[in-house]
């Protein structure tokens, strides 16, 4: 019982002398050393310094122009055109997709244009609207997505 009242008592000594000791250092004026003359430039002229009275910062730098957003057809689109010449060449599509390029290049120049590309799109929305409604149903729109290919069952 003793020491444990001993140890306590030894903390509380440690924690006031490091009070005390923590307030002195702050009462104490801490001399600065005086502020480096003015730099000079490559031809030995010396910079403006800026007067007592300027603002500390300046303006905020102006904030830059808003995109305009894609169109979810522009921005397939653009994932494919690599080099952003607005043409899709077929080593831009990959090798992979060689038979759905040939399929959207109508004119069979190997080159895809926008328009090619739209009127694909807008022949895969025609064929999904089974009612003739310009518009899709959540049933019509899931005729719209691309067949899954089947994973493999393991990673073996």
């Amino acid at each position: 019982m003793n020491r444990f009242l001993a140890g306590g008592l030894a903390a509380l000594a440690l924690a006031g002398g490091g009070l005390i000791f923590w307030q002195t250092q702050a009462q104490q004026e801490i001399e600065l050393p005086p502020p480096p003359p003015p730099a000079a430039d490559e031809d030995g002229d010396v910079l403006p310094v800026p007067a007592s009275n300027a603002p500390q910062f300046g303006p905020a730098p102006p904030t830059p122009p808003k995109a305009a957003k894609a169109s979810r057809e522009e921005q397939r689109f653009n994932r494919y055109d690599r080099n952003r010449d607005e043409i899709i060449t077929r080593i831009e599509l990959m090798s992979s997709r060689t038979k759905a390029f040939k399929k959207l290049d109508k004119d069979g120049n190997n080159l895809l244009t926008f328009e090619e590309w739209a009127a694909a799109t807008s022949d895969r929305f025609a064929k999904a609207d089974n009612n003739r409604d310009q518009k899709l149903t959540r049933a019509e729109f899931a005729q719209t997505r691309p067949k899954q290919q089947a994973k493999p069952k393991c990673r073996c």
